[in-house]
C-alpha cells in the first residue's frame, strides 16, 4: 500500500475541484471518501449553493462518462432504466438503455420524483445492477449515484423514505461562502465555463487502485472500540426512535479508513472517525417524521463527545 499516491490523488482531485467550488475542500474531500468506498453521496441544501456545479466538477475530474437527470414528478422508472422496444427495421425488440447506465450519475432534485421512480435506483445503488424485462445488466464500474434535493421546499415533492436513505453513504449540505470567497465568485467569468474547462487530472489506473488498496488501511482493537461506542450509544438514545443500522458501522468503519489513507496514514486515529461520522450516521437516525436536521445533529455531536477516546499508549 503506497500511501504517496493516496495523497497525491486526494490532492489532485481537491485542487481541480476547487477551481469551481471556492472553500469547500472539505466537502470534496467528503465526495471522494464516499467515491472511494463505492458508496453514493445526498447532498441536501438551498438552491444556488454550488451542490450540481461540485457534482459536475467531481465528475470532469475523475474521468468517466456522466449523465444528469432532472428528476420531476412525471419521470418513469423506464426513464431511468431504460426499455425494450420493437424495432420494425429488424423486425425484432432491441434494448435501449437509460441515463443509469453511465459512471457518475447526477439525480437532482430526488424528491421530486415520485416514490416508484426513487424506488427504481435501489437495485442500482446496493447492487451495481438494473433489471429490465428479467434480463440483468452488470453497470460498469466505477458507478456512483450523487443525488441533490432541496430540504426547505416541501410543496409537490415525495421524502426520501428512511430506507432509501439509509442506501446513501453521506448525506451533505455545503452552506454558504464567507465574503471574501463570495466576491471572488461573483466577478469571475461564468461557473459553466470553468467546469467545461476542466480536465481529468487523475487517471482511471490510479482510481482503481485507490478504490481496491483502501481497506488496507489499519483499524487498531481500540479505534473499532470506538466506532462500535458511537453506533450502540445512537442505540441507546431515548431520543431517537431508530438507531444507525450495521450498514451505517460498515460505512463508518470504511470512510474512516479511506479518509485515513489519504491524509498520509496506514492506520486509523480517532480524528479520522470524528471526522466522517457526522456525514455517515446523521440521516441513518430517526426522530420523527417532524424532526429537523439541525436536531439530529445536535444530538449525534454530543453522543460523539461523550464516547471515550482511546489514547494511544505512552
Amino acid at each position: 500500500m503506497d500511501i504517496g499516491r493516496f495523497t497525491a490523488y486526494k490532492h489532485s482531485v481537491i485542487e481541480n475541484c476547487s477551481k469551481v467550488i471556492i472553500g469547500k475542500d472539505d466537502s470534496i474531500f467528503l465526495v471522494l471518501i464516499c467515491f472511494v468506498c463505492r458508496g453514493h453521496v445526498l447532498i441536501e441544501d438551498i438552491p444556488g449553493t454550488g451542490k450540481t456545479m461540485l457534482l459536475r466538477s467531481f465528475a470532469k475530474t475523475i474521468g468517466g462518462d456522466f449523465k444528469r437527470i432532472q428528476f420531476t414528478p412525471d419521470l418513469l422508472p423506464s426513464d431511468l432504466t431504460g426499455i425494450n422496444f420493437y424495432n420494425q427495421k429488424v423486425g425484432d425488440f432491441q434494448f435501449r438503455p437509460g441515463p443509469l447506465f453511465t459512471n457518475i450519475v447526477l439525480a437532482d432534485e430526488i424528491n421530486r420524483a415520485t416514490p416508484r421512480t426513487q424506488s427504481s435506483l435501489l437495485e442500482a445503488m446496493e447492487e451495481r445492477q438494473i433489471t429490465v424485462d428479467g434480463k440483468t445488466t452488470i453497470l460498469d464500474e466505477p458507478f456512483m449515484v450523487m443525488a441533490t434535493q432541496n430540504p426547505l421546499e416541501s410543496y409537490g415533492t415525495f421524502p426520501l423514505p428512511e430506507a432509501q436513505t439509509d442506501r446513501f453513504f453521506m448525506r451533505l449540505s455545503l452552506g454558504y461562502m464567507n465574503r471574501e470567497q463570495e466576491l471572488s465568485v461573483i466577478s469571475r467569468p461564468s461557473t459553466l465555463d470553468i467546469v467545461e474547462s476542466l480536465k481529468q487530472t487523475v487517471t482511471n489506473e490510479e482510481t482503481a487502485y485507490i478504490r481496491a488498496k483502501y481497506i488496507e488501511t489499519l483499524v487498531s482493537e481500540d479505534v473499532s472500540d470506538y466506532i462500535m461506542d458511537i453506533i450502540e450509544a445512537t442505540r441507546k438514545e431515548s431520543k431517537f426512535i431508530a438507531g444507525v443500522s450495521t450498514r451505517g458501522a460498515i460505512a463508518l468503519y470504511k470512510a474512516s479508513q479511506a479518509c485515513a489513507a489519504m491524509n498520509g496514514r496506514d492506520y486509523v486515529i480517532p480524528e479520522d472517525v470524528r471526522f466522517v461520522a457526522p456525514h455517515i450516521l446523521t440521516h441513518r437516525l430517526s426522530m420523527g417524521s417532524t424532526t429537523k436536521t439541525a436536531n439530529y445533529t445536535e444530538i449525534l455531536n454530543r453522543i460523539i463527545n461523550k464516547a471515550e477516546v482511546p489514547l494511544e499508549d505512552v
